[in-house]
């Protein structure tokens, strides 16, 4: 057997087989390892997207026009997307060479300490254009960190997996999108009702990505205890690892094809995310007019249901198929994109609450779940750290990035309603669920099934 695709009966047997006796202990702690690690990098990286709805526009892009501090802080928001590709390169190039356990380590000391300066930068009133200039750069490393972080956290899940249970098991690393978003949108909410709004924007958003260091101590002592998956040390003893992943990558056939409808698949994901979780604190707090606290609690209240939800859906992959079942979360994320923001004209606080819930909590679960376990199925396994992190990243450009502030634009273009911006989410659904159900099954590189 080769790494070509073709049919699921022609692919290379590293993932088709089982982990060891031996290694079932190992296994739990690999789940510990990937959920932990994950939720430190996504706790850093969607911090900076709360404080960048609530704080940053207000202390590092001082405006007289609000709409304008507001673009602007999300502008930087963005930048770290720019960078996540780049990392996504740069560490799977590593973790399809060296392996994925020293990668992970790497990026989870560079997003930590990224995090962490931050919550000791001057502001804009100390120091002038410098400070923004420093968030920018803290944010680039953000963005390198998070690039390499996420494939590889998902692989050691996927490539330990005993057959049938897959999907499952690449689930779990995604409740680290969840438990983070939790972490930091609570924090802040708790710090919001402990301290007053001079203090909140004095020291108390600092003391949220100050914690940051204590969580990278603790995903690491976790993660040193984790050995290389099985998958990766076979593919080095019998294949040797690719010299340059990411040509190869895009001299395979079977799996350039693969990863461009990954990257057209990806966006309804990230768009449906960065909709519910960072533009929706902004819109709910300054068009909406709720309460800020109000507002950061819901989505806190969301991101449980969310992280509760994965693993329900995760295991639904393992017998629908990740394939179909991220197809049917596209579709249903687009359908329900017009009745979330009728409903949330209503500026009733509880209403608007249940609907974030619905559509971040259990909408986006069905799409969730099974992403990562589906992008892993893309590409061979000496290719596959660079092939994932690539898809997942740079489409991270388009739909996880830019969609803050296309649907902010969208928002003052349609005089403050927001059914322009609506077309344009139900069409990034649309495209995902479309991407997806063009990927052949038989050029899928490992079945999920038994």
């Amino acid at each position: 057997m080769t790494d070509s695709a073709g049919t699921f009966g022609a692919v290379t047997t590293d993932l088709d087989e089982a982990p060891a006796p031996d290694q079932t202990a190992n296994v739990r702690t690999v789940l510990v390892s990937s959920l932990i690690g994950t939720t430190v990098e996504w706790y850093d990286f969607f911090l900076y997207s709360t404080a960048a709805s609530v704080v940053f526009d207000k202390l590092f892009f001082p405006s007289e026009n609000a709409f304008v501090g507001t673009m602007l802080s999300f502008v930087t928001f963005f930048v770290g997307f720019l960078a996540r590709p780049i990392g996504g390169v740069l560490f799977g190039h590593i973790g399809d060479r060296i392996g994925r356990k020293r990668t992970l380590i790497t990026t989870m000391v560079v997003m930590g300490l990224s995090t962490a300066a931050m919550g000791v930068l001057p502001t804009y009133a100390q120091v002038g254009v410098l400070a923004p200039l420093l968030l920018v750069l803290l944010r680039l490393f953000q963005g390198l960190a998070i690039g390499g972080e996420w494939a590889g956290a998902v692989l050691m899940a996927v490539e330990y997996a005993p057959p049938g249970k897959r999907a499952r098991y690449g689930a779990w690393p995604q409740l680290g999108l969840a438990l983070g978003l939790g972490l930091g949108t609570g924090l802040f909410a708790l710090l919001g009702n402990l301290l007053d709004d001079d203090q909140f924007l004095t020291y108390g958003w600092r003391i949220a990505f100050g914690l940051s260091l204590v969580l990278v101590v603790v995903g690491l002592v976790i993660r040193l205890k984790v050995d290389e998956t099985p998958a990766f040390e076979r593919m080095r003893r019998l294949q040797g690892t690719a010299r340059i992943p990411f040509v190869e990558l895009l001299r395979d056939r079977t799996a350039r094809r693969n990863t461009i409808l990954g990257l057209l698949s990806r966006w309804s994901e990230g768009a449906a995310f960065n909709t519910w979780a960072v533009f929706f604190i902004t819109y709910a707090t300054a068009t909406l007019k709720l309460p800020r606290n109000t507002v950061l609690v819901q989505v806190m209240l969301a991101s449980v249901v969310l992280a509760l939800m994965l693993l329900v859906f995760g295991r639904v992959a393992d017998s629908a198929s990740p394939r179909r079942l991220y197809a049917i979360g596209a579709l249903i994320y687009a359908l329900s994109v017009y009745p979330a923001f009728v409903a949330f004209q209503t500026r009733n606080a509880l209403l608007v609450g249940i609907v974030l819930v619905l559509l971040l909590g259990v909408v986006h679960s069905v799409l969730y779940a099974p992403q990562g376990t589906l992008y892993a199925q893309l590409a061979p396994v000496r290719l596959r750290y660079t092939g994932m992190s690539f898809v997942y990243q740079f489409s991270g450009i388009y739909a996880s990035g830019l969609t803050p502030l296309l649907v902010t634009a969208l928002l003052a273009a349609g005089g403050g309603t927001p059914w322009l911006a609506c077309g344009y989410l139900v069409l990034t659904g649309i495209v995902g669920a479309a991407a997806t159900l063009a990927l052949r099954k038989r050029d899928l590189f490992f079945s999920t099934t038994r």
